[in-house]
């Protein structure tokens, strides 16, 4: 069933675990992803961002999601990951979005403000639900590419006067995740002190991205296929587990279900050079991608809060 990310972020809030949101481009992953999420009766938000608007078209792989998503036995969002402007949210909300992200974090506190109170005005007017962020995660992810200079934690206080002047429904916090399949040396650091302030300061729910935990045995079987990465490392599940039940209601993933995918695919071609089916091709990332999902639905603790 198609709903607000609201509708789900709220009793996640409430209950204490978290949602993932698994950002898509095309049906393989999005299939992965729904038919999931039914399996263990766990809801779940999917995520467009701009790049793959652009890469799949908006109307396309819009109404590819929303139609898997209407037809689902569980609560699905679909949510717009990064909006860069109150255009690319508007858009996204007429072509049938039911949540959406403004990303005016790379502006001043006052600016961040009125860009993110300005799409809350109008989608909240459409029955859409809104995050914005608060802080500003180190890494690359699309078009956002921001560096371990640049980064900065959210402050608490700043996040109370945020949510009081945006009307904002759910907002992301800097805590030390990152975009990308490299989060840090060792044991990425996460602030969980900072997330249970934050937390006990606000009531909505909170979000975290870049929280893939690029798991060692798929950068394993990655190299092992020909693939080439440098240093990988992701979020460990004990933190998000811990994180979520202090206030983080949303956990985005991507770079989990990337490294899938391209193994998925890598090890069919190493072992069958000739084929060509893209059934065959395909079919095996995609169950990849559902087993690295089940796990991570599993860690959040959504599984059977459908």
């Amino acid at each position: 069933m198609l709903v607000t990310g609201g509708e789900i972020l709220t009793k996640a809030r409430a209950g204490k675990y978290g949602v993932a949101a698994f950002n898509t481009n095309d049906l393989e992953i999005t299939q992965a992803i729904i038919h999931t999420a039914e399996k263990l009766s766990s809801p779940v938000i999917v995520q467009l961002s701009e790049g793959a608007i652009k890469y799949a078209g908006l109307s396309d792989l819009t109404n590819l999601v929303a139609d898997l998503a209407r037809r689902a036995s569980v609560p699905v969002a679909i949510h717009l990951d990064h909006g860069s402007s109150f255009e690319s949210c508007m858009k996204a909300i007429r072509a049938g979005f039911t949540s959406v992200m403004i990303d005016a974090s790379h502006h001043n506190f006052a600016d961040n403000v009125r860009d993110t109170k300005k799409v809350v005005e109008a989608a909240h007017f459409m029955g859409v639900t809104v995050e914005a962020e608060l802080g500003r995660l180190g890494g690359i992810e699309e078009h956002i590419v921001v560096d371990e200079a640049d980064a900065f934690l959210t402050d608490p206080q700043e996040a109370v006067q945020f949510v009081e002047q945006t009307g904002v429904d759910y907002l992301a916090i800097a805590i030390g995740t990152s975009h990308g399949a490299f989060k840090g040396k060792g044991r990425p650091y996460i602030d969980h002190a900072r997330i249970e302030t934050i937390g006990g300061l606000l009531s909505i729910p909170l979000v975290a991205h870049g929280s893939s935990g690029v798991p060692a045995y798929i950068v394993e079987r990655l190299r092992a296929a020909g693939g080439e990465i440098g240093e990988a490392a992701g979020i460990a599940d004990d933190d998000l587990t811990r994180a979520c039940q202090h206030g983080i209601a949303k956990v985005n993933v991507d770079t989990d279900l990337r490294l899938a995918f391209t193994v998925g695919i890598r090890e069919v071609l190493q072992k069958n050079p000739k084929e060509f089916d893209p059934r065959k091709i395909l079919g095996p990332a995609r169950d990849l991608m559902a087993e690295l999902i089940t796990h991570k639905l599993t860690v959040l603790g959504s599984v059977g809060k459908a």
